[in-house]
């Protein structure tokens, strides 16, 4: 249970990276950067929450708000740096998502310090339940449940919504899209922020689990660009198949041989390059 709750983590953070990918064509290094960043202003507000008498019982509230709010970040970066790079070579975009990763990291230091974070006890406020045989911490059934309804929703908008058919038709083909009269500046700066947003809260909802960190962000962007490989550039069933083979996958090496956690996903992520290399599910437009 422990990797199906970091593979729904992970699916938030590479579910932002494929739906930034898929509309925008931009490979967005920081994005474990926005997942730290949603992390650290995630405990914030929870220790401003209980500090002001809230109950910890609802520590959620605050935590998925603050996580959500911080995706906002996105409009500044979309609209301050990206937008002048969307017609140059894709080694600027490289660069420049990059140089956000190392900002970011310094922004992070200079704010909450470089001593880990954590919410201490809020953990197992909600206690723990026995299911097929082991102790499951509720917390964790918690962010499964919500990763999912975000999953369902990702596709109700998508496939339900006027804009999301208008993201479609962007992803498929952008000069058409452009000259049906589709505002591409707002487009890009929504699915942007969408995509932030998705990162932001996925560092929120991590952190009762685990100490943040000013270094969390790189560790996850390996993991989160395994997923974008095993389940194919653009794809967002791609990136649920892929979470969770990459979050079971890891969980399965830490209680057996540790020391292969890394190893193993690097050789799936070969096998699919070798065998299949657009990935499990190819090509597919968001």
């Amino acid at each position: 249970m422990g990797g199906i709750f970091h593979a729904a983590i992970l699916f938030l953070v590479a579910a932002g990276l494929q739906v930034i990918f898929g509309v925008q064509k931009i490979f967005n290094l920081a994005c474990g950067s926005f997942y730290a960043l949603g992390a650290y202003v995630g405990i914030s507000a929870v220790q401003a929450f209980i500090g002001a008498g809230g109950p910890p019982g609802l520590f959620l509230l605050p935590l998925a708000l603050a996580g959500l709010l911080v995706g906002l970040v996105g409009v500044v970066v979309e609209r301050g740096l990206l937008r002048f790079v969307y017609d140059r070579d894709e080694t600027f975009q490289l660069l420049l998502t990059f140089a956000l990763v190392l900002m970011l990291e310094d922004a992070i230091r200079m704010t909450w310090g470089t001593a880990p974070q954590s919410t201490a006890g809020l953990y197992l406020v909600y206690g723990q339940v026995r299911l097929l045989g082991a102790t499951v911490p509720t917390y964790n059934l918690v962010v499964i449940g919500a990763s999912l309804a975000i999953a369902a929703g990702i596709g109700w908008f998508l496939t339900r919504t006027a804009f999301g058919r208008i993201v479609r038709a962007t992803a498929e083909n952008r000069e058409m899209a452009e000259a049906l009269g589709v505002n591409m500046a707002s487009v890009y700066a929504r699915v942007f922020t969408l995509g932030t947003a998705l990162g932001t809260l996925g560092g929120a909802l991590v952190i009762p689990a685990t100490a943040a960190m000013s270094e969390m962000g790189i560790e996850l962007i390996v993991e989160a660009f395994a997923v974008v490989v095993i389940g194919g550039l653009g794809s967002m069933r791609g990136a649920f198949v892929g979470a969770l083979v990459v979050g079971v996958l890891r969980a399965v090496a830490i209680s057996v041989y540790p020391e292969l956690e890394m190893l193993l996903i690097y050789l799936i992520v070969i096998g699919v390059l070798v065998l299949r290399p657009r990935g499990i599910f190819g090509e597919v437009a968001v």
